[in-house]
């Protein structure tokens, strides 16, 4: 049984990567011919974050009750938040050469794209039990990233933000989607069939949009750029192995565990560039990352997952 779980794991990522760059290369090709305008990539991606996520999550959660699988939900949240607090500690220790780009570079090396990017790839490797692990990481990331992330980038504190991120829709659907299926309550076949059609526009949409945002970056100047290749390294190797580690110490279920390292080795969170670019915080250097951690997670993320993997059913 370990041998079926863990045998193409890294190989089947890898095809997932491929498949969703070739996705990719259409947006960028879209943005470059003016399909799709600059404008029409934030209505994209504000589509994406607040109705098709949502809709995804919720309908992870519309699958038969099963107790193990509740189990398998509190370990996410509990290696969820080992995850961020050995990320956010390191982070505070590998990141602080003050440049006006300090605090970019931090929030991107700690949030990840674990929504446009883990999900589909989760799907694709675990299905509807690995997204509905995935929810709990997704759950932190959402209340984390609009309170510490962006104090951070704003350099300031604003408690008000925790408010917002409890309210924001994947958070909702969380919340609504863990009350059905405690509850048994499963949706009648049409709305479900309509939902699930919104849910699988994800991956091809959230490609769409990495790629047209990558196309507004100059990646030959941003791959010169010596400094990014160090927040990368922290960000796709360094900080998910520590994560990985010290949550893989207390012998939680496999499948939760590489759930969550899968979600933060993820590359850097488009939301990073969209704060960036809402408070005047170098938007370049923050798509900049964005686009050469994507780039970069082609190779980084089958090795992550595969050396995981390893030590998860073969220690």
């Amino acid at each position: 049984m370990k041998e079926e779980v863990k045998m193409e794991a890294g190989l089947i990522i890898g095809n997932q990567i491929i498949i969703m760059f070739i996705i990719l290369i259409v947006g960028a090709f879209c943005y470059l011919k003016g399909i799709i305008t600059k404008d029409g990539t934030k209505q994209l991606s504000s589509f994406a974050l607040n109705i098709i996520n949502p809709v995804l999550i919720f309908m992870s959660y519309q699958s038969k009750y099963d107790k193990s699988l509740v189990h398998g939900l509190l370990w996410s949240f509990l290696l969820s938040a080992i995850s961020y607090a050995v990320t956010i500690l390191l982070t505070y220790v590998l990141i602080r050469k003050k440049t006006p780009d300090l605090a970019v570079e931090r929030v991107s090396s700690i949030y990840s794209n674990c929504a446009f990017m883990c999900i589909p790839l989760i799907n694709g490797i675990y299905g509807s039990e690995g997204v509905l692990y995935l929810t709990a990481y997704l759950t932190f990331f959402n209340v984390l990233i609009w309170t510490h992330g962006l104090m951070t980038m704003k350099g300031e504190r604003d408690f008000s933000s925790l408010v917002k991120a409890l309210i924001s829709p994947s958070v909702i659907a969380v919340v609504v989607g863990l009350i059905c299926y405690l509850t048994n309550i499963r949706l009648p076949k049409v709305p479900a069939t309509a939902l699930q059609y919104i849910a699988d526009m994800n991956t091809p949409i959230a490609m769409v949009i990495a790629g047209a945002t990558a196309a507004q970056t100059n990646v030959l100047k941003a791959l010169q750029n010596r400094r990014i290749y160090y927040v990368s390294l922290c960000k796709l190797i360094i900080l998910p192995v520590a994560g990985f580690l010290a949550a893989w110490i207390l012998n939680p279920p496999p499948i939760v565990l590489m759930t969550v390292t899968i979600a933060a080795a993820c590359p850097a969170a488009t939301m990073c560039t969209m704060f960036a670019v809402n408070i005047d915080k170098d938007p370049k250097t923050a798509s900049e990352i964005f686009t050469v951690t994507t780039i970069l997670s082609a190779v980084t993320l089958p090795l992550i997952t595969i050396f995981a993997d390893r030590i998860t059913y073969h220690i």
